[in-house]
């Protein structure tokens, strides 16, 4: 079993993401290589200065911008997006997420709301897959309420919705593409290319799914709800006796982290990138092409996975809560505030909204974790760094600081968006 510090822990898990110690990847070809370190890129619909999955590609990739994703999944076909959890993944790993797909039809799955889909809407399933055949492409919007059976589902409240969500869960059809992010369904042979429409053995998906899931994490636990684990209908046992196997050829690895209580698990092939880290080297493959992170701060989408879901206490000490879906009287911060990333540790968060008619990005609150980072000239440099790069990535002409609290924050951060170099920066984008 190897043993690691918190710090080492910290910088792997970042590092795996590709947040640190910089941005190592450029463009589309870049975006492409970071969704497939990210294992997983989730998907969310709201739209508030930026999409989620795009903050989280620019905090990765020089020269991103936004929807750079959607090209590679929809018109490339390099990807496809698919889940209870909604997220995107490589196109050549679909045989073995077919065997989850088949396992969901089967009920196997443990969701037995998809089961359920099929028995109450099976008239419904029938004539989208006789439309589909037909149309090529259809959307839930070609339907109007008036003509479908209401539902009482939070998926959707037609049963043609219904019936395109379970046979785009059981592997039936796929996205084709999206319009304003809703799903345009497409029979799965007009999607994906033919020989991966397959499913790949059993054993071999079993093992898929925990290295998966191990990658994702950097340093997992396999909790039983987690995707290692989906429809696999067994025991623990059977489960158990896998994980031994795979740390008894090397494709795992057992970690300690210390002051962690439970064991966690790496890949087997993380090991020498461990070693790197807790010896104080930076791997060679996660050198940045310009800034690291120490110098230019980067900026967390609310559903990374490095700081969601609680994993920002654990990592980094940071109480992070996402509260856009919070009644604005509890909120502590603000509707849609993002950590900040600065050297390997997250310092403060912010809130902020794009104004599209004076297409102005407004800074409404700046929280740091240390007041004293207020006057600390590095720091100052990076945030200014970091936002007048955000700037450009959003595509804005102006930058409002006025909400910013500390006089060299407000100052840097205003000298940074009229520089010469910001301009040129702006211009070349």
């Amino acid at each position: 079993m190897l043993t690691i510090n918190i710090e080492t822990a910290r910088r792997f898990i970042l590092g795996k993401q590709g947040l640190w110690p910089g941005r190592r990847w450029r463009g589309i070809e870049g975006a492409e290589q970071a969704m497939r370190a990210m294992e997983y890129l989730q998907l969310d619909p709201l739209h508030i200065i930026a999409r989620s999955q795009d903050i989280k590609l620019h905090s990765r990739v020089l020269d991103y911008t936004p929807g750079m994703w959607e090209d590679l999944a929809y018109q490339q076909r390099k990807f496809f997006d698919w889940g209870g959890w909604l997220a995107v993944r490589p196109m050549d790993e679909l045989p073995h997420w077919r065997v989850v797909m088949r396992r969901e039809r089967d009920g196997h799955s443990g969701d037995s709301r998809i089961c359920r889909m099929a028995r109450e809407h099976a008239d419904a399933i029938d004539e989208m897959r006789a439309i589909l055949r037909e149309r090529g492409t259809v959307s839930n919007r070609d339907f109007k309420m008036a003509t479908r059976t209401r539902t009482q589902n939070y998926r959707g409240s037609k049963d043609s919705a219904l019936a395109l969500y379970y046979l785009w869960r059981t592997g039936e059809v796929m996205t084709h593409h999206r319009e304003n992010f809703e799903r345009v369904y497409a029979l799965t042979e007009t999607v994906a290319p033919a020989h991966l429409i397959r499913e790949s053995d059993e054993a071999e998906a079993e093992r898929f799914l925990i290295r998966k899931e191990v990658s994702f994490f950097g340093l997992s636990r396999l909790s039983r709800t987690s995707d290692a684990f989906h429809g696999r209908g067994e025991p623990d046992r059977t489960a158990k006796k896998l994980l031994g196997a795979m740390v008894a050829d090397g494709d795992l690895i057992e970690v300690q982290v210390e002051g962690w209580k439970r064991v966690h698990y790496a890949l087997g092939s993380d090991a020498e990138v461990l070693g790197d880290l807790s010896a104080g080297r930076v791997p060679k493959a996660w050198t940045p092409l310009e800034t690291t992170t120490t110098q230019e701060v980067v900026f967390l989408a609310p559903l990374d996975h490095v700081s969601a879901r609680g994993r920002a206490k654990v990592l980094f000490g940071f109480d992070y809560v996402w509260e856009v879906y919070k009644p604005e009287h509890q909120r502590k911060f603000g509707y849609y505030t993002l950590p900040i990333l600065w050297g390997d540790r997250l310092v403060a968060r912010f809130d902020s909204k794009l104004d599209r008619k004076t297409n102005t990005f407004i800074i409404l609150g700046l929280w740091l974790e240390d007041e004293a980072l207020g006057n600390d000239e590095a720091f100052a440099e990076a945030l200014a760094c970091g936002f007048a790069r955000f700037v450009r990535f959003l595509g804005a002409s102006k930058l409002d600081t006025t909400a910013i609290r500390e006089p060299l924050l407000r100052r840097r951060a205003c000298e940074s968006e009229h520089s010469p170099s910001s301009q040129n920066q702006s211009d070349d984008v």
